[in-house]
């Protein structure tokens, strides 16, 4: 587990009104993201963010490394961009699967967050595959109702991926 996501003692209402919030957070959160509408992908974080996408042997030993690294809203801005608009790949559909919420902290301002993920893709020419699977270690600032990732660290199981992932998690 990453260093600041342990499990702490939650109230349990609190827990579930926490889970509900952060399941419908991942549905919307998805439902862009797999629509392709990628420039709205930064529109889900604090302008303070961190998002991190890094393999779980990293992960496991502190290390900062990562496939993915971007500090701040107009990082991800950068990155959509190029994505949507310069970045040439066969064309796909993705899907992103979220699932097992756990949470793991509820604060008046913060909500801390572990969740599995999957992500596939379907080449238009091609079979549907398995492109990531792994862990989301998210912390979410609250905003009224409003959740927004104040930092997403996407921890993947295999050392071993497709040299085209692109695609946020």
């Amino acid at each position: 587990m990453l260093s600041g996501f342990e499990k702490k003692s939650v109230d349990h209402d609190k827990a579930l009104a926490a889970r509900s919030a952060v399941e419908e957070f991942h549905a919307e959160y998805c439902a862009v993201l797999d629509s392709g509408d990628i420039e709205r992908w930064p529109d889900f974080f604090t302008d303070d963010c961190l998002y991190r996408v890094t393999e779980y042997e990293n992960a496991a030993l502190g290390l900062p490394v990562g496939l993915v690294y971007a500090e701040g809203k107009d990082m991800l801005h950068d990155r959509a961009v190029a994505i949507a608009r310069t970045q040439m790949f066969a064309p796909r559909r993705v899907l992103h699967i979220v699932s097992n919420v756990r949470i793991l902290d509820v604060g008046n301002e913060e909500i801390v967050s572990q969740s599995n993920y999957m992500l596939l893709q379907t080449l238009v020419e091609g079979a549907t595959t398995l492109h990531q699977a792994g862990r989301l270690y998210d912390r979410f600032a609250r905003n009224g109702n409003l959740l927004l990732l104040r930092e997403r660290q996407a921890v993947y199981d295999t050392a071993v991926i497709a040299n085209d992932l692109a695609y946020p998690v």
